[in-house]
């Protein structure tokens, strides 16, 4: 059993939510809860939610790979995005970035060796006035990230271990 009977109980919430002829309306809620347990949206994890929400696979397929919140392969304990739109590169966000790879010793989309941090180059979070932006683990917004604020986040992240 890929998933536990925690995680289908969270499904079902969200397919509750729909009329009972479209239960395939649940399935980026479903993605996401799936992924918080596993962690990421391995191919059969994806089948089990289709088959769970009576879609073809590559239906699902097509919607994790559309959205850049969905994990297609392995990523660290925490991920970290970095808007890099124009408002946000203009404002920042580039040079934020820069700091924050060099500051872990990876580039995008590569986790560092302890497994702890993945940076990812995000799309627009829509808080641009508050740039540079920040998403941590498609949770929790980080607004304003300075140098100090970067080394205070990854310091705050690291002793969670």
């Amino acid at each position: 059993m890929l998933l536990s009977e925690q995680t289908y109980k969270k499904i079902d919430r969200e397919v509750a939510k729909f009329p009972a002829d479209h239960k395939q309306s649940a399935v980026m809620a479903a993605l996401a809860i799936a992924q918080d347990e596993t962690g990421w949206l391995a191919p059969d994890v994806m089948q089990v939610v289709a088959d769970y929400l009576g879609m073809p696979a590559i239906a699902v397929q097509e919607v994790a790979t559309f959205y850049n919140m969905y994990n297609l392969k392995p990523v660290g304990k925490f991920k970290i995005s970095v808007c890099t739109n124009l408002p946000c590169a203009l404002s920042g966000g580039e040079k934020a970035a820069e700091y924050l790879k060099h500051k872990l010793g990876v580039n995008y989309k590569e986790t560092t060796a302890d497994g702890q941090f993945t940076v990812l180059e995000g799309e627009c979070m829509g808080a641009c006035g508050d740039a540079p932006v920040m998403l941590v683990n498609n949770k929790r917004m980080c607004s304003w990230m300075s140098n100090e604020k970067i080394d205070e986040l990854v310091s705050e992240l690291g002793a969670s271990k």
